[in-house]
């Protein structure tokens, strides 16, 4: 007697894979959500002065507190052209650096990366919101693109570590 042949299916994680130009502030502010609602282990950000991103939300917090709360190292990282805006006027994201104090970090990158124009949030190796100039909102978001996403984690690290001078979330004097 033959033996009874079965078929195996299997199933595998649907990816969905997503590209979109960014045209407007709207799409940008909206983009934005998205992307951090996304983020499970990693947020990586560049820009001017965290400014455009709007981070001092209540939701946006709670969006960045989830993957600082899983303990990974490097988990919240912060490259600015000027860090005078995020160590004068946002109190909730100085807050948030200060609590996860052991696995996040801002710094003001040196004068040589001034010319840089453009801005960059990069979640989880796989998702990134990427603003073509520091004064329109066009850009591009990338979802489940880790090729794609690739290079700019490539160019955060680069910046990343020209150094600059560590942002101090607390204000130190009398």
């Amino acid at each position: 007697m033959a033996p009874k042949k079965h078929k195996f299916y299997q199933w595998s994680k649907l990816q969905i894979m997503s590209r979109e130009l960014i045209n407007s502030w709207i799409e940008y502010q909206s983009a934005i959500d998205r992307i951090l609602a996304l983020a499970c282990r990693q947020v990586w950000i560049y820009d001017e002065d965290l400014g455009m991103l709007h981070l001092e939300t209540p939701e946006r917090i709670a969006a960045l507190t989830a993957p600082l709360a899983s303990l990974q190292p490097d988990c919240l990282r912060i490259a600015l052209r000027n860090s005078e805006p995020l160590q004068q006027r946002q109190p909730l994201t100085r807050r948030l650096l200060t609590v996860y104090s052991h696995n996040s970090a801002a710094q003001q990158t040196p004068e040589q990366l001034g010319h840089l124009r453009d801005s960059m949030m990069l979640v989880d190796d796989a998702h990134a919101l990427v603003r073509f100039d520091r004064n329109q909102p066009r850009g591009k978001l990338l979802i489940d693109e880790p090729d794609e996403v690739m290079p700019y984690r490539r160019r955060f690290a680069e910046i990343w570590a020209e150094g600059g001078t560590p942002v101090t979330p607390t204000t130190l004097g009398l």
